[in-house]
């Protein structure tokens, strides 16, 4: 097993293999989303998030609610504001997972790039949300 990843077997962490599964297997779209949802968002330090509930769906994620959270969990999250302070969004994607009471961050080294991989989608940004949330219903079953 490599480091980092969820044995499909693993009922408690369930969400967390189906996730990855999502990830691995969309990438580049993944890497699309988030660099044209940064360029949508402009120089704030907004991230991509997945909420679960009720249904797999994005959502945009604020500095200001992270660092709230890490206040709230007595500081337990403040490896993944390091990650999200220390990224470069040109060549690599960061994006908050979140089920139910937990959170799981996501993090790749996109290849190619964030930004070759938005010029190469055939769709606007609203139909390649709607495409990525589709496939997230139907392969991530809470």
């Amino acid at each position: 097993m490599k480091f980092g990843t969820v044995p499909p077997d693993d009922q408690a962490n369930q969400w967390r293999y189906q996730l990855d599964k999502f990830v691995q297997d969309n990438q580049q779209s993944l890497a699309a989303l988030a660099w044209g949802l940064k360029l949508e968002w402009g120089e704030n330090k907004d991230v991509l998030g997945i909420d679960l509930k009720p249904q797999p769906h994005f959502i945009c994620c604020s500095r200001q609610a992270i660092e709230d959270l890490n206040k709230k969990v007595d500081r337990q999250i403040q490896e993944v504001l390091g990650i999200l302070d220390g990224y470069n969004p040109q060549e690599e994607v960061a994006i908050i997972g979140i089920g139910t009471g937990q959170i799981k961050l996501i993090h790749f080294k996109s290849n190619p790039s964030p930004p070759l991989c938005f010029e190469q989608i055939p769709n606007n940004l609203d139909e390649l949300i709607q495409k990525l949330e589709q496939f997230m219903i139907e392969q991530i079953k809470l």
